[in-house]
């Protein structure tokens, strides 16, 4: 039995954009092409789609997940591996959900003159987060943008990407504290750190307005980059999304 790609993007979640985007890099070819040009998948691609997005859920880019199926032979075992993988990322979701729970408690006063609270131990709040994630969340929405993402997280050293890590999560706090404080989200503060979110995506790849903005409404939009942002403050991806929609309107126009 054969799945058109448009049956194949609604069963699996994966847009056809991202379907033929693998056809093109070769991580995953259709079964055959009809003379339409549609794409048809088989049991075969089921499964290795299935595989590629376990591998995607574990963190790895494009090219690590092509160098891992490559490389198998025993879908079997191979599946065995991935359910260990997928263990031991419960563990670390597991230690996550601590972090966030220990961070809310601290939140939860505030001082008598009403600003933030301080946190005891800043280094509490990164405990558990992934550090393997570069563009992990471009994927599905920016594909060929994520890909020279990866390509520069192939060069990156762990303990690079643990500091980058820390730094985009200190980020995310310090404009969730912006807009707790009640701040526009064209205060000069709070651009500030969306001019440093851009200027970060721009040395991996020329972003223009229109793909900045996008990418702000990706935020809101992306159940993984709204989740994120939500782990943080509800009501934070909407922030976020405005005050990037505001820095391309102002910055990029």
């Amino acid at each position: 039995m054969a799945w058109p790609i448009a049956e194949v993007a609604r069963m699996s979640g994966v847009t056809a954009r991202t379907l033929r985007h693998y056809d093109q890099i070769g991580l995953l070819r259709p079964a055959w092409v009809g003379d339409n040009g549609h794409r048809y998948y088989e049991e075969g691609q089921l499964l290795r789609l299935q595989q590629i997005l376990l591998l995607r859920e574990l963190g790895l880019g494009l090219n690590g997940i092509a160098g891992i199926l490559s490389r198998q032979v025993d879908e079997l075992e191979s599946l065995r591996a991935h359910h260990q993988r997928l263990v031991e990322e419960r563990k670390r979701l597991d230690t996550l959900a601590r972090t966030v729970a220990r961070t809310i408690a601290e939140l939860q006063t505030t001082r008598k003159d009403g600003t933030m609270p301080s946190i005891n131990r800043p280094e509490n709040l990164f405990e558990g987060f992934a550090t393997e994630r570069i563009g992990s969340e471009l994927r599905e929405d920016f594909p060929e943008w994520a890909e020279e993402a990866e390509r520069l997280a192939a060069t990156t050293t762990m303990a690079e990407a643990e500091r980058g890590q820390r730094e985009r999560t200190a980020t995310m706090v310090r404009i969730a504290e912006f807009m707790a404080a009640g701040r526009p989200v064209t205060d000069p503060a709070v651009q500030a750190e969306i001019d440093g979110q851009y200027r970060t995506l721009a040395e991996v790849r020329p972003v223009s307005a229109d793909e900045f903005r996008a990418m702000g409404r990706s935020v809101v939009d992306n159940d993984q980059w709204r989740s994120a942002y939500e782990t943080i403050a509800t009501g934070l991806a909407e922030y976020q999304r405005d005050a990037i929609l505001a820095y391309a309107d102002t910055r990029l126009a």
